[in-house]
């Protein structure tokens, strides 16, 4: 009985060994990544956080030309467990100095002619990320399908549809502009038929998990995930084959020497995903050796109030006299400026502007055949070329960025489209700021002059239809837990009187309009408020607006709920910056926690009677306890020196 016994307890032991041999951990040993074949070699990983299994088991594999990297494999080694350590510095970003600390694994799998292909693990104390290594001598193949997939069978969503490619106005879609599914189950299909974006945000067993993609770069196509209807695993898909462009190339070339993308999955408390800078990362470091002409800030922009008719000459001095006197550094003149005022008006009112401390941003159609859209100027970029003679021109003017909108589509050629721009627009000395456009995944680090960028359903849509008005609480209380934490995000944000120009009713508050400065970051934002709206606002508004931030030393999350409310505590300096939103038609109480900050004196600004903004001094509280009532539909901020 004591020889079973001990053979038994021999078997478990080398069942443990041998399953710790096919794990990874991270640091702080909260999460637990294992990595596996099942019983037709198809390989799978699971997750665990604080012993809660987070995701079953889940697929990893790829399809090359002639080569299945997706079944009948078998897992032939596990490398040592190293560690991995990062630390890198954010023009504008939630957070200035980042550190990245994990523990990396590479599982290495063989198929069924002895090629290899092996999955780099690296496993943080936010998260997960994971991506594939080519064995090779360099020669080039066609992905033409991932197998990586994330299932979350006890799981809620909160996931945004994709659009149809070539839907849309002008068939300009996807641009990553939709509602989202909110707390629905996960394996609830797209209404749309497309699938879903990143980052794509689930609650399951009480945790949360984020997921999304990084370093994607210009030889591959950027994904997105879709589900059978009913069916909780997640898994990442290829773009339509309409989202192409010049040489008409969907699908990732890969050498056979080199790496795939990263898998994200960024895991833990609604404070860790929200703090979380996984998404940069992983992203490829600083490729621009001199980035100092990168400036954050805030910018006035009339096409949001007045629309196309306005992109004239004395409109835009107006928007550069109202950015100089609210000491904003930029003013965005949007379609049509090339005809409307042409480029010699522009250079006039560039150097008018530049007397009063004003760089000019200028907009442009992205362009080419697969483009309908009438706006000028276009076809100005469509090659290195033009976009040389193009970039050297507003240089020689004085011009401090462009606006580049209009690419519907996620296909290898257009991701090479978005890198030959951010590179020639560095070399000149501009900012870039992509719209109808893909979601950035980390490439703001890669590329510094990428200071912002849509993907976002943004307050433009609320001065088009009263629908969409009317959901934008809601739809704001969303942003900060999904499209706004791993990049930069140009809502434009801030409207504080009323809309101009437009038969929709603005449904927030005066104070939740001002709140969004704060709890949505971007390298530059561009101000949804008119200079006749900004002159009904109190002296104080103004004042606080001229000194805000342009970046941030440090993110902290204080509280909230997907599409509920959030505050956000944001530092710059010595200075705190508390700013929350209500996303909800109820009035509500909160209790913050903001024993970080000590006792100390701070300024409060909240909705007053009228719905325009009051300002009281108050004290914080010793025990950092701070009860605070939100309006419906409403917001605050706190200013602590």
């Amino acid at each position: 009985m004591k020889k079973i016994f001990a053979f038994t307890t021999l078997l478990m032991l080398a069942g443990l060994r041998l399953l710790a041999a096919h794990q990874v951990s991270s640091p702080d040993g909260r999460i637990v990544v294992d990595v596996f074949t099942d019983d037709q070699g198809n390989p799978k990983y699971t997750i665990a956080f604080n012993g809660s299994k987070l995701l079953a088991p889940s697929s990893l594999g790829l399809e090359l030309d002639g080569i299945n990297f997706f079944s009948g494999l078998k897992l032939v080694a596990a490398s040592g467990i190293e560690s991995v350590r990062d630390q890198y510095n954010m023009i504008s970003g939630k957070r200035t100095i980042n550190h990245y600390l994990a523990k990396k694994r590479t599982f290495t799998f063989q198929e069924r002619s002895g090629r290899k292909i092996a999955v780099i693990f690296q496993v943080s104390n936010d998260g997960v990320a994971f991506r594939y290594q080519f064995a090779g001598n360099g020669e080039v193949k066609t992905v033409k399908a991932e197998y990586t997939s994330f299932a979350l069978p006890t799981a809620r969503a909160f996931i945004q549809p994709l659009a149809v490619a070539k839907s849309g106005w002008e068939q300009a879609n996807p641009s990553y502009e939709e509602h989202y599914y909110q707390d629905v189950p996960a394996g609830t299909p797209s209404e749309l038929g497309a699938g879903f974006i990143y980052p794509a945000l689930f609650h399951v067993a009480g945790n949360w998990v984020l997921i999304s993609e990084a370093a994607v770069g210009r030889d591959w196509c950027a994904t997105h995930l879709d589900c059978e209807n009913g069916n909780p695993e997640y898994k990442v898909k290829f773009p339509d084959a309409r989202e192409v462009i010049f040489d008409k190339q969907l699908l990732p070339v890969q050498k056979m020497n080199g790496v795939s993308p990263w898998r994200i999955i960024a895991v833990g408390s609604l404070k860790t995903i929200v703090e979380s800078t996984l998404g940069t990362d992983l992203a490829d470091p600083r490729a621009i050796k001199n980035a100092s002409f990168v400036k954050p800030g805030k910018a006035s922009w009339s096409w949001i109030n007045s629309k196309d008719d306005y992109i004239i000459y004395e409109e835009q001095k107006k928007y550069i006299d109202f950015a100089a006197d609210m000491h904003w550094q930029y003013c965005l003149i949007d379609v049509n400026w090339d005809r409307n005022i042409g480029y010699d008006k522009i250079k006039e009112l560039a150097d008018y502007a530049k007397g009063k401390n004003v760089g000019l941003i200028l907009w442009y159609n992205s362009a080419g055949d697969w483009n309908t859209v009438k706006y000028t100027p276009r076809n100005k970029l469509l090659t290195k070329e033009l976009r040389q003679k193009e970039f050297a021109l507003l240089q020689s003017m004085g011009i401090k960025g462009i606006k580049v909108d209009f690419f519907g589509g996620d296909g290898k050629s257009v991701m090479q489209y978005y890198d030959d721009i951010l590179q020639d627009a560095a070399r000149y000395d501009l900012m870039v700021n992509f719209h109808g456009a893909t979601l950035p995944r980390g490439i703001a680090r890669t590329y510094p002059n990428l200071v912002t960028a849509e993907a976002v359903k943004g307050m433009e849509y609320a001065t088009f239809d009263q629908k969409d008005a009317d959901k934008l609480p809601n739809h704001a209380a969303m942003l900060p837990f999904t499209r706004n934490v791993f990049d930069p995000m140009d809502f434009t944000p801030m409207n504080l009187y009323k809309f101009t120009s437009t038969n929709t009713v603005r449904k927030t508050t005066a104070a939740f309009e001002l709140a969004t400065t704060i709890v949505f970051w971007s390298g530059i934002q561009h101000m949804a408020e008119s200079p006749e709206g900004m002159s009904h606002v109190p002296g104080f508004a103004k004042q606080f607006l001229r000194t805000l931030p342009d970046t941030w030393n440090e993110t902290r999350f204080i509280t909230g709920y997907p599409g509920k409310d959030v505050v956000i505590a944001r530092r710059s300096g010595n200075k705190w910056f508390v700013a929350g939103v209500n996303g909800e038609q109820t009035a509500k109480e909160l209790k913050l926690d903001l024993a970080f900050l000590g006792k100390r004196k701070a300024v409060w600004i909240n909705e007053d009677s009228s719905d325009l903004l009051k300002q009281t001094e108050i004290t914080l509280p010793a025990s950092g306890a701070l009860p605070i009532s939100l309006a419906a539909n409403g917001g605050f901020v706190l200013v602590i020196e």
